[in-house]
């Protein structure tokens, strides 16, 4: 509806526009009688012939138009939510009083006789006192106590602590994948999570797609990652904020969480590696849970002792294979005869792969 009246104003405009130009042509026309027509046959056709033209033109150009309004908007938006919301009222104030003071010092120049070099020095001096009361006010805020600070000092419950911490962390974008994976509840348990967990709504829709599906190992997921959610949102003294944003022009999650990321300024936790690099190279900043995992495992040192339960045989002759309790393989030559059995063993290397940590290790005995 916006839109179609929009393209009515715009047509309007062309259609002004050509009658004011088809009035202005007519003394041109009548002067040197290009056809011959009488001045009030002049005055009709000209403003009437560029008003339609000028109209049709204008209505037809008004969906591009439209188009790059939309963008720019967009732009602007985007980019004015990556300003602090302190330093945007302020520096707006500053602008306020810069323009102020060049309004008033602008009509001095109204003493130099030639009207271009006036107007010149009225557009910078407004240029110059914008620029100047934006600076003067954002500097002058910072250099005060923020108003965050001061909150935190009067408030002392838990809920406000977190809200405080909340608005000066990143906000935490879950993809579907680390949703479904579960551990996030518990590192969120921890309180290592900090700032906004951020749910988008494109998310939910995949997990309620995923839990209505007719293969019962996915139904069972999505579930899962349901459940889960649930817990976050009502269990855990962490914010958590569902959004609605939505890209229509997109049709994968993935790109969806980039974008999202992107707008809000924030980071994505996941476990999914192929967005985990495709993130990476936009310079967005990413949360693997899995390397997380792999960071948080206990340090096996060569020469280390161990007990270890040999549960089945490796790839290579003679190998056993065992677990530590957090899933870290070790693989222990000559361990074949001792499956199903607890042995002593010495930790000879340690393999860090992209998978996770494997431990190399041989019988004591």
């Amino acid at each position: 509806m916006i839109e179609k009246f929009i393209k009515y104003i715009i047509t309007f405009i062309g259609l002004s526009t050509g009658i004011a130009l088809g009035i202005h042509l007519v003394d041109l026309l009548v002067e040197n009688n290009i056809f011959g027509l009488d001045r009030m046959v002049y005055m009709v056709i000209s403003p009437a012939i560029l008003g339609v033209v000028l109209a049709l033109v204008a209505y037809v150009a008004s969906q591009l138009i439209i188009r790059l309004g939309k963008k720019l908007a967009q732009i602007t938006q985007a980019e004015l939510e990556k300003i602090p919301q302190q330093d945007f009222l302020f520096g707006l104030i500053g602008l306020i009083f810069g323009l102020i003071i060049a309004f008033l010092i602008s009509g001095l120049y109204d003493i130099i006789p030639i009207p271009m070099v006036a107007s010149a020095l009225k557009i910078l001096t407004f240029i110059f006192f914008g620029y100047l009361g934006i600076n003067l006010a954002q500097k002058n805020i910072k250099d005060q106590p923020k108003i965050s600070d001061w909150a935190k000092r009067l408030t002392s419950s838990k809920s406000s602590k977190s809200i405080h911490v909340a608005s000066q962390a990143k906000p935490k974008i879950l993809d579907t994948s680390v949703i479904i994976d579960g551990r996030i509840a518990d590192i969120c348990k921890t309180g290592f999570i900090e700032g906004e967990i951020i749910i988008p709504e494109f998310v939910l829709g995949e997990l309620r797609h995923i839990a209505d599906s007719s293969d019962a190992l996915k139904r069972n997921r999505g579930r899962r990652g349901l459940d889960i959610l649930k817990i976050i949102q009502k269990d855990l003294p962490i914010v958590v904020r569902i959004v609605d944003y939505d890209f229509e022009d997109v049709a994968e999650v993935d790109v969806k969480l980039i974008k999202l990321a992107q707008k809000m300024n924030g980071c994505i936790v996941t476990n999914d590696y192929n967005l985990n690099k495709v993130a990476s190279l936009q310079d967005i900043l990413i949360l693997n849970i899995n390397e997380l995992a792999n960071a948080v495992k206990p340090v096996v040192l060569p020469g280390e002792e161990m007990q270890v339960q040999i549960i089945k045989e490796g790839k290579e002759s003679n190998q056993g294979v065992s677990y530590l309790d957090d899933g870290t393989m070790i693989v222990v030559e000559d361990g074949r005869k001792f499956i199903n059995e607890n042995i002593q063993v010495i930790v000879t290397s340690v393999l860090q792969t992209a998978a996770g940590r494997m431990i190399f290790a041989k019988s004591k005995n």
